[in-house]
């Protein structure tokens, strides 16, 4: 019998359908909408596709929504300017610059100079230092991170006691998830192992994992044999490895690959995310959740 597959789409769809409603309720309560604002700096196709989704699922949700685009050669100088105007907007709640940014601008300087208040990438240290703290320090929580430790909650894994391994240590994803999972609440108070190319056997580690979390950023890095049976697996690479002829389109469409060996690895796992269609519907829904948070936080005080 395989792994029961975790679908990130339908998870992702019905945390949205309970924003919708929390957007409705703020609305109707508090006449507050939550604002979003998305920058875009030059017209990276990947980049483009990114802001677009993001825009279309802020629509979606009745925010009131703005998309900056900027040319490639805007100054640093007129980005910083840019995102201080909407730091001061009272109608935006969140603020999100799209990365990578060109090289002549520095990126760690724009990130840092976002309202940390607005900050719903949760990129900005002081957010960081929210997290590590935990408890009612936490305004925001890093989206993938986030996306992630829902997929585990909504499918059922009980983590409160559980052996997690995280493979990777990227700021992005690797640190924050280890860190959400040993503290203290729901979906937390884990045992956590973070294994990275400085380690030795890795499938040692992997394979005594109740829940078994991949950000390698390697094709297939992980393999059937290295998981423990019955493990929540969730595969969080996406790497492009070639191309083939949809069947529906007949146009050339990625082969996009996992960081786990899905094939050997759905034969032993519990449950385990597919890629496409696992993690990365959630990445943008967390966003939203964020931006929802944020906008409670002004009605708050």
């Amino acid at each position: 019998m395989g792994a029961r597959i975790i679908d990130g789409k339908a998870i992702a769809a019905e945390i949205r359908q309970e924003l919708k409603q929390q957007v409705e309720e703020m609305r109707d309560r508090h006449g507050v909408v939550p604002g979003l604002v998305t920058i875009l700096v030059g017209q990276n196709p990947a980049s483009v596709s990114y802001v677009t989704a993001k825009q279309k699922t802020a629509h979606e949700l009745g925010f009131y929504s703005v998309q900056e685009d900027l040319p490639e050669d805007v100054s640093e100088e007129e980005l910083l300017s840019m995102v201080d105007r909407y730091n001061n907007d009272p109608k935006i709640h969140g603020i999100l610059v799209q990365l990578p940014l060109p090289k002549h601008i520095n990126e760690k300087k724009v990130l840092n100079a976002i309202n940390p208040d607005k900050d719903v990438d949760c990129f900005h240290p002081v957010n960081i230092g929210r997290l590590v703290i935990g408890g009612e320090e936490v305004r925001f929580l890093p989206c993938t991170p986030a996306g992630i430790q829902e997929l585990i909650i909504r499918s059922g894994f009980e983590t409160s006691g559980a052996e997690v391994v995280v493979v990777g240590r990227s700021n992005i994803v690797g640190k924050p998830i280890a860190i959400m999972l040993l503290q203290k609440g729901k979906g937390a108070n884990a045992t956590v192992t973070v294994v990275h190319t400085g380690t030795k056997d890795i499938p040692s580690h992997c394979r005594r994992a109740d829940i078994l979390i991949v950000a390698a950023g390697v094709p297939e890095f992980v393999k059937g044999d290295w998981i423990k049976p019955g493990a929540c697996v969730i595969d969080v690479g996406v790497n492009r490895v070639g191309e083939k002829k949809s069947e529906k389109t007949g146009r050339m469409v990625p082969i996009l690959k996992g960081d786990v060996e899905f094939e050997t690895a759905k034969e032993v796992a519990g449950a385990i995310t597919p890629v496409p269609g696992g993690v990365g519907p959630m990445t943008i829904t967390m966003l939203m959740r964020n931006t929802v948070r944020a906008a409670e936080y002004t009605i708050k005080g």
